[in-house]
């Protein structure tokens, strides 16, 4: 086969024995790489209802036809379980030399389960015990480079907390609680190498799509990412409105200015630099509190700054730094923060950080990845800590179906506040993406309808398909027909026949697929919604205050999206559409 190796790894760590199996060719066509693949495998391997925590629940690395080649931004992963913060399937993405590594080993997917006896790290094919537990991730793989490429956690995901990362060279598979389940496996590191090849069907033709797609990577579409990065999104967003501060309340962040990304780039170190095998280089770091320079994206500035109505970039630097030593997902520890400073205010936690208290944020992050008096009810997420706090704190929980809200204030972003209900690894804006109708002039982005939500299948259905070749999705404004030039990057890469509508078969089919996945897990059509205090309270303040999102209006965009799925009114996927996922036998 080209591009593709037709098989996985699979490991138990009970036994220490590990398999390779056969991967049919249809599969491969039908579900490609990543999330598309790692999906098709989470749903063969985890037994219904498993516990995301216990042994028996499959951990997924999976990689694409196009790692190994010289498309750029092509050495990503997919990392796919099932969220312990969710309950529903998780798939998250990263890059490094990990995905080369790994698939050099003649594999398309490793597939963990089981449970090692002590803490361990798997090397060369083969467990063995380890000093390294209660390290960092960086630490870890400092210990560990010389044997390969490494995947581990930090004390974060040691002590199962629900939004543990997992992390690779620095970059993190963040969202939903992975390193959480590769901590309850015991095992602090994955370590890959190998030196299968990837063959290609046209090596020339690959290379002369490489070189153009790279020229073009290099041009305006991707400007903004390489010259000033995505930080820049803050204080635009709240020029229109769009930027949720204090846990979703709204309001305006005294010194908000103070975050501007010229100002945090003149007031210290700021270091550039790219993912492997990337031509865009959009990668961003500051210098923190420690004089230490930590990558820093616009989530990881909203979630730590305004949510928690923060505006010192000493301590939003800071914060930053220690999610990353500690392994923590800095959009979850962010809102799960800025709801307990609300209920603080409240007087539901009366020893607790109230809004703008930088030493206190700093101090929790502490507490949670270590589990330590209020950081234990925090590290549970705050969907799970709501309960346990006071009996109304669940309205003002900032989550979907457990997931953390990203960035993007939905009564401001009406299509995207769909998205976000819908999503089915809870609210993200990278699985959906209907921020770029919002954006445009397509829809009223005050007044969500359903025609806008028969819109928003389309971004999310495209953001399917990058997620499953992998690419990086700020390649998306450079593609021209993005099916189209996917299609032809692929025949060259494996020789199999592959079309426009095609790809646009299998990014729907991967949306099914994740929602199958969730359904059989529990779903309910319940579980589609956003918090009360969304669809119960204006914003407040700012260019757009008073827009409210009522929940009939969001049920009707939601039967809409069902309706333009194939699905049934309330979000069941038709027993008819099955066969086309290739999960029974």
């Amino acid at each position: 086969m080209f591009g593709f190796h037709g098989c996985y790894w699979r490991f138990d760590l009970t036994s220490g024995h590990g398999e390779r199996r056969a991967i049919p060719e249809p599969i491969l066509e039908r579900y490609l790489g990543g999330v598309g693949l790692g999906s098709w495998l989470l749903y063969r391997e985890a037994p219904t209802g498993v516990d995301p925590l216990a042994p028996e629940a499959p951990l997924v690395f999976a990689f694409s036809p196009l790692v190994g080649t010289p498309l750029t931004t092509s050495a990503k992963f997919a990392v796919v379980a099932k969220s312990p913060l969710t309950g529903m399937l998780c798939d998250a993405l990263s890059s490094s030399s990990f995905a080369i590594a790994g698939k050099a080993m003649g594999v398309d997917a490793i597939v963990l389960v089981g449970r090692c006896s002590e803490p361990s790290v798997l090397v060369d094919g083969a467990l063995q015990p380890t000093s390294l537990w209660g390290s960092s991730a960086a630490e870890v793989t400092e210990a560990l480079r010389e044997h390969g490429s490494v995947a581990s956690f930090g004390v974060a995901g040691e002590n199962g907390v629900r939004f543990a990362t997992l992390s690779n060279e620095g970059r993190h598979a963040g969202r939903g609680g992975l390193g959480a389940v590769m901590g309850a496996k015991r095992l602090k590191a994955l370590v890959v190498r190998g030196d299968a090849p990837t063959g290609l069907a046209s090596p020339a033709r690959v290379r002369e799509l490489a070189r153009d797609l790279a020229q073009r990577s290099r041009g305006p579409a991707t400007a903004k990412y390489r010259e000033r990065g995505t930080v820049d999104n803050l204080l635009a967003f709240e020029r229109v409105g769009a930027l949720p501060t204090y846990n979703f309340r709204g309001g305006p962040v005294e010194g908000i200015e103070r975050l501007d990304a010229d100002r945090l780039r003149g007031e210290g170190t700021h270091e550039r630099g790219s993912c492997a095998a990337c031509t865009i280089g959009c990668e961003h770091r500051f210098a923190s509190g420690t004089g230490e320079a930590v990558r820093v994206e616009y989530e990881s500035l909203f979630a730590l700054g305004p949510l928690c109505g923060i505006s010192d970039p000493d301590v939003v630097l800071e914060a930053a730094r220690r999610c990353d030593a500690l392994g923590l997902d800095t959009l979850s520890a962010g809102g799960t923060i800025g709801f307990a400073m609300e209920c603080a205010e409240r007087g539901w936690l009366p020893n607790a950080p109230h809004f703008g208290d930088g030493a206190g944020l700093l101090g929790l992050l502490d507490d949670i990845a270590h589990r330590r008096g209020l950081g234990a009810i925090l590290a549970e997420g705050s969907r799970r800590a709501a309960p346990l706090i006071h009996p109304d704190a669940i309205r003002l929980a900032p989550q979907v179906k457990g997931l953390e809200l990203p960035g993007y204030e939905p009564r401001a972003l009406q299509t995207m506040a769909l998205g976000l209900s819908v999503g089915t690894r809870g609210a993200d804006h990278n699985r959906s993406g209907a921020y770029e109708l919002d954006f445009s002039d397509r829809v009223d982005r005050l007044h969500g309808d359903e025609r806008a939500a028969r819109l928003a299948t389309g971004p999310e259905d495209r953001a399917a398909l990058i997620d499953s070749l992998v690419l990086c999705k700020f390649l998306r404004g450079v593609f021209g027909d993005l099916e189209a030039e996917s299609a032809e990057l692929l025949h060259a890469v494996t020789g199999l026949e592959f079309d426009a509508d095609t790809l646009r078969s299998v990014a729907r089919r991967i949306v099914e697929l994740r929602k199958v996945f969730n359904v059989r897990e529990g779903w309910m059509p319940d579980d589609d919604v956003l918090p009360e205090r969304i669809l119960s309270e204006p914003i407040v303040g700012g260019p757009v205050a008073g827009a409210r999102l009522d929940r009939e209006r969001l049920a009707a965009m939601v039967r809409a999206y069902n309706r333009e799925r194939g699905w049934s009114d309330d979000g069941y996927p038709l027993a008819t559409t099955r066969g086309d996922l290739y999960i029974d036998g």
